[in-house]
């Protein structure tokens, strides 16, 4: 615990709740591009465009913003008070919140196996996979605002 934190409590939360919806509008947008990337020919200029278009995002915006977010939320977790350890709904949140990291890493795998001409999955797996950061989300935020346990 670092007590100095306590007054910048309400900054660093802000900070993290606007790095958080960076990230997750990312999120939710990439598995789309993927959606339409695998829509068009392999190699062809529309390909190409979409190469640049995911390669942006995930570096650009998605991968910062995760960085932000992770940081300002460490900076949370380590402001007195905030968080009762013994607590469920925290534990529940961290798991989810691992299986968001998770979902990053799967997305960044599938930027590259489409940057080069490699993607195996289909249309629909992608917008299946297009509703995983939206469930996560959801945990998420009702651990956090509503502490159900």
């Amino acid at each position: 615990m670092i007590p100095g934190l306590i007054s910048y409590y309400l900054w660093i939360k802000a900070l993290h709740v606007i790095s958080l919806i960076a990230w997750m509008a990312g999120m939710f947008y990439l598995p789309r591009l993927y959606v339409y990337h695998c829509q068009v020919e392999s190699g062809s200029s529309e390909s190409e465009r979409f190469k640049i278009m995911e390669r942006r995002l995930l570096r650009a915006i998605i991968n910062p913003a995760m960085i932000a977010t992770a940081l300002f939320g460490i900076l949370l977790v380590l402001t007195p008070g905030v968080i009762n350890w013994s607590a469920g709904w925290w534990h529940v949140k961290l798991l989810a919140l691992a299986g968001l990291f998770a979902f990053h890493g799967f997305c960044s795998r599938w930027r590259r196996l489409f940057a080069e001409d490699r993607n195996t999955h289909s249309e629909k797996f992608y917008r299946m996979a297009n509703e995983i950061p939206t469930v996560l989300m959801m945990i998420i935020v009702i651990m956090v605002i509503v502490r159900p346990f």
